[in-house]
C-alpha cells in the first residue's frame, strides 16, 4: 500500500475525515489474541514537531507473545533490539555497543508493550476511536502511565482486520511513523531469535 506525504501530514495532524466510526478497537484485540507470532518488514519515518523528515530507516519485526521481540533495522545503521521475556538489548553494531535493560523499565507503556503484550492491554492504555480515512480505521492509545516516552500512539487497521500503520508521537513533539508489510500472522518462529549475547569485544551498558 502506498502513501503519499500528503497522508502522512493529515495523519500526524489527526485531520481524519469521521466516517461512520469502525471496529479498530476489536481489530486490535483480535490481533492480540489471535496473532501469538508475528513477521513483518517496516519502514520508519521520523518527523520533527513540523512534520518535516529527520530520518527514514527500514527492517524486519518479529515478536511473540507474551514479551518477546526482535526489530531488526537494516537501513540506513544496523541496529538490533531483542526483547527476552526479561530483558531488553539493544545492540548497535556500528558502535559496538549493548544497553541493557529489565523488560518492564523498558517497555512499560511502549509500542513493544501494545503490540508483544498481553491480551490485557486497557490496563496500560486508554483507548478511543478515531474513524475511517482511506480505508483504515484508527484508534488512539494514550499511555496511563506518565512514565511513557510517548504521548500518543495511534494504529491503523485495514477493513479485513490487519496492522497497517502505527504513529507514535513523543514527549518533544516528535512522531515516528511505521509502515508495515508483508505481515504474516503465527508464524513459526525459533526461540533462538529472541535470545541475545553480546557479541567479544562489545561494550555492554546496564542500565
Amino acid at each position: 500500500m502506498t502513501y503519499t506525504r500528503c497522508t502522512f501530514i493529515a495523519l500526524l495532524l489527526c485531520l481524519f475525515p469521521v466516517a461512520a466510526l469502525g471496529s479498530a478497537i476489536e481489530s486490535l484485540k483480535t490481533f492480540i489474541q489471535e496473532a501469538q507470532t508475528v513477521r513483518a518488514t517496516f519502514s520508519q519515518t521520523l518527523l520533527d514537531k513540523h512534520a518535516r523528515t529527520i530520518q527514514e530507516s527500514s527492517g524486519t519485526m518479529l515478536f511473540e507473545r507474551p514479551d518477546k521481540f526482535r526489530w531488526t533495522y537494516e537501513k540506513p545503521y544496523e541496529q538490533l533490539i531483542v526483547g527476552d521475556g526479561d530483558k531488553v538489548w539493544f545492540y548497535d553494531q556500528d558502535l559496538d555497543q549493548v544497553t541493557v535493560r529489565q523488560l518492564d523499565l523498558a517497555i512499560g507503556s511502549s509500542p513493544a508493550a501494545l503490540l508483544a503484550g498481553n491480551i490485557d492491554i486497557e490496563a496500560n492504555f486508554e483507548l478511543v476511536e478515531i474513524g475511517r480515512n482511506d480505508q483504515i480505521e484508527w484508534l488512539e492509545a494514550t499511555p496511563k502511565t506518565n512514565e511513557s516516552a510517548f504521548e500518543i500512539i495511534q494504529l491503523g487497521f485495514s477493513l479485513q482486520g490487519n496492522l497497517e500503520i502505527m504513529t507514535l508521537r513523543d514527549n518533544f513533539g516528535q512522531t515516528t511513523l511505521l509502515i508495515f508489510s508483508n505481515l504474516d500472522k503465527n508464524p513459526e518462529l525459533p526461540t533462538e531469535l529472541f535470545k541475545f549475547t553480546p557479541p567479544d569485544g562489545a561494550d555492554v551498558i546496564s542500565d
